[in-house]
C-alpha cells in the first residue's frame, strides 16, 4: 500500500511568519507531527511519502504514486484542504482524513467526497480504518466514542519523512488533554480534561531519534498545556536534564503552559536547566470579569503581571495570547489589553477576536442563543468574530484593529522585546558555540540593514543591543531572533486591518438590508443569522 500523506497549506497568519522564516532561507516555523505520528501508527510494510504543502510542490508524479491520500487538517487549513481533497477523488484516489478540523466539522470533509473519516486520536481509530481498507470497504466513518488512548504507546513519529531543512523548529508531545474548562476552547474538546502522558523514556527515545538525524535546534512541546499534569512533567525533566547536558544541549525547548506555572519555581528552574528558553500563555485578558465569565479561573487567582514577571526573572521568554470581544466586556478592553502587554513587555502578543469554535461549551451556548453568525469557526486573526456579541460588533472589530496596529508598531515592539529582556533570567549552564553558517550571517546583516539603517527603528536598534550587551549580555541572541520575528508582523498588521475592514464594510452592509436603514455606529444590528 501506497500512501501519500497530504498536509494543505495555511493562510497568512500570525504564526506563519513568512518574513521572518525567509531571512534564514526556510519555508515553515513547523512540521506536521500529526501526519508523521500517523504514518508510524500505520503498518510500516506499507510505503509512505509526506507532500507538507507549506515548504514544496504536490506534482502529477506524486499523484499518480499512491494507492490512497491521507489527509490532516487543522480549521484554519480548511480551504486547501477542501481543494485537496476535490483533486484526489478527480484524479480517481481514495481519500482518508483526520486530524482536528474533520473531527469537529466531519460533514464538510464528507461533503467534499472524503471516502474515510478517522476522528479523535488515531491510536483508537487508525487501526479500524487498517481494518476497513485491507477488507476492500469502500468507506467508513471511525470514531473513538469517548475513549481516550494511552499514550504510552504511541510509536517515535517518522522523523525521517521529512525534510529538515526547510524547517524552523521541530515538533514532539509529551501530553494531550488540559485539567481546565475555558468556555472558548476546544482541547478539552479533542483531548478531555485528564492529561495523559508518555513516560520520560519514550519521550527521550524521540529527542534521541532527533539528535542521530542531525537535528540541532529548537523543538517545540506541541502540548496545549505542558504542565497539565506537574508530577509527569517534573519526573520527564528529571531524565531530560542529564541527557541534555550529556549531548551538549543540543536542543532548546519551548512551549505551551498555563499562568500557574508561575506558582512553581522548582518546576521554571528545572525547565531552564533543561534549556526551556519560551514559553507561550494563555492569559486572554487582564479583566478578571471575562476571565471568570469564561471559566479561566485559574487566570484569576494571583495577579497576572507578577506572574508573567516571576516566569520570565526565571529565565524563560514569554509570548502570550489574548482575546478581545467576551460577553459582558466594557468599552476600550482593546486600549486595556495593548496596557498589559506594554506592562509586561511581552514582545510577542497574540491578539485575536473571539470565535465560537464548533462543539466548544461556547459554541453550544451561542447555538441555544441563535447568536452564531455562521456555521463555520475560524482561528485566524483576520476573521471577524463568527457570532453576535453582547456589544456592537464594529465597536470591538475597531477597537481591535486600533490595538494590533499598536502593539505592532515597529518602535513599540521592538521597545518590549528589549525591556523584556532586561529582565530576562540568566541560564544556568555555559551553552556550547552554534555553528556558524553563513544563512545565519546573511540574516543577521539584512536585519542590521532594516532595523538598523533604512527604518525609523534604527538608533533604538542599535541603543537597545548596546544596553543588552552591557546588562544582561546572555539575552543577545534571544534579543536579535525576536527583532527578526517582528519582520513578519511589519507586513501582518496591514493584512489584518485591510482584512477586518473589509469584512467589517460588509457586515454593516447586510445590518443595513437586514433592517432596511442606515446602521447606527454603537448599536447592536438586529441579526442574529
Amino acid at each position: 500500500m501506497r500512501v501519500l500523506l497530504l498536509y494543505p497549506r495555511f493562510p497568512k497568519s500570525f504564526w506563519s511568519f513568512e518574513k521572518a522564516l525567509e531571512l534564514v532561507g526556510r519555508k515553515a516555523l513547523l512540521p506536521p507531527l500529526g501526519l508523521i505520528t500517523v504514518a508510524a501508527l500505520l503498518p510500516q510494510e506499507w510505503e509512505f511519502k509526506l507532500v507538507d504543502r507549506n515548504v514544496s510542490s504536490l506534482t502529477e508524479a506524486d499523484w499518480e504514486w499512491a494507492d490512497v491520500v491521507i489527509l490532516s487538517a487543522m480549521i484554519v487549513q480548511k480551504e486547501d484542504c477542501l481543494q485537496q481533497i476535490q483533486e484526489a477523488k478527480r484524479r480517481g484516489k481514495q481519500v482518508a482524513i483526520g486530524g482536528p478540523y474533520a473531527t469537529a466539522l466531519p460533514h464538510e470533509v464528507e461533503a467534499a467526497g472524503a471516502d474515510y473519516l478517522i476522528l479523535d486520536e488515531g491510536e483508537i481509530t487508525l487501526p479500524l480504518f487498517v481494518e476497513a481498507i485491507v477488507a476492500g470497504k469502500p468507506q467508513g466513518i471511525f470514531r473513538a466514542n469517548g475513549e481516550k488512548p494511552d499514550v504510552t504507546t504511541t510509536p517515535i513519529p517518522r522523523f525521517d519523512l521529512l525534510d529538515f531543512g526547510a524547517y524552523d523548529n521541530m515538533s514532539v508531545q509529551f501530553s494531550r488533554g488540559c485539567p481546565f474548562q475555558c468556555e472558548f476552547c476546544d482541547i478539552i474538546v479533542l483531548y478531555g480534561r485528564k492529561p495523559r502522558t508518555k513516560t520520560p523514556s519514550q519521550l527521550l527515545a524521540e529527542l534521541n531519534r532527533l539528535y542521530e538525524l542531525g537535528w540541532r535546534r529548537t523543538v517545540f512541546m506541541v502540548d496545549d498545556n505542558f504542565i497539565g499534569n506537574k508530577r509527569n512533567v517534573k519526573l520527564l525533566l528529571k531524565e531530560l536534564q542529564p541527557w541534555m547536558e550529556e549531548r551538549g544541549y543540543p536542543f532548546n525547548f519551548s512551549t505551551e503552559a498555563s499562568v500557574d506555572l508561575a506558582n512553581d519555581q522548582e518546576l521554571m528552574d528545572a525547565m531552564v536547566a533543561c534549556n526551556f528558553i519560551a514559553v507561550f500563555l494563555g492569559i486572554e485578558t487582564p479583566d478578571e470579569a471575562s476571565l471568570t465569565l469564561t471559566q479561566k479561573h485559574q487566570n484569576t487567582r494571583y495577579a497576572l503581571q507578577d506572574s508573567v514577571d516571576r516566569i520570565v526573572r526565571s529565565g524563560l521568554r514569554v509570548m502570550a495570547g489574548f482575546i478581545i470581544g467576551f460577553d459582558g466586556e466594557q468599552a476600550r478592553a482593546g486600549d486595556r489589553i495593548v496596557q498589559f502587554v506594554e506592562q509586561t513587555t511581552i514582545p510577542i502578543a497574540l491578539f485575536s477576536m473571539l470565535q465560537a469554535l464548533p462543539d466548544t461549551a461556547l459554541w453550544h451556548r451561542l447555538q441555544q442563543e441563535g447568536r452564531l453568525r455562521n456555521g463555520q469557526g475560524d482561528i485566524n486573526q483576520t476573521t471577524l468574530m463568527n457570532f453576535i456579541p453582547t456589544r456592537p460588533l464594529e465597536e470591538i472589530a475597531r477597537e481591535y484593529i486600533a490595538a494590533f496596529w499598536h502593539l505592532y508598531d515597529p518602535l513599540n515592539y521592538l521597545n518590549r522585546a528589549y525591556q523584556h529582556m532586561l529582565k530576562l533570567g540568566a541560564p544556568p549552564f555555559r551553552r556550547r558555540l552554534r555553528r556558524v553558517s553563513w544563512a545565519n550571517i546573511r540574516a543577521l546583516l539584512i536585519l542590521c540593514w532594516r532595523q538598523g539603517v533604512i527604518r525609523k527603528t534604527r538608533w533604538r536598534f542599535w541603543l537597545n543591543l548596546i544596553s543588552i550587551l552591557r546588562h544582561n549580555p546572555h539575552a543577545w541572541e534571544s534579543y536579535l531572533l525576536v527583532c527578526a520575528l517582528g519582520e513578519h508582523f511589519l507586513e501582518y498588521r496591514t493584512i489584518v486591518k485591510t482584512q477586518i475592514e473589509a469584512q467589517l464594510a460588509d457586515y454593516l452592509a447586510e445590518c443595513e438590508a437586514a433592517v432596511g436603514m442606515p446602521h447606527e455606529p454603537g448599536t447592536v444590528p438586529a441579526i442574529a443569522g
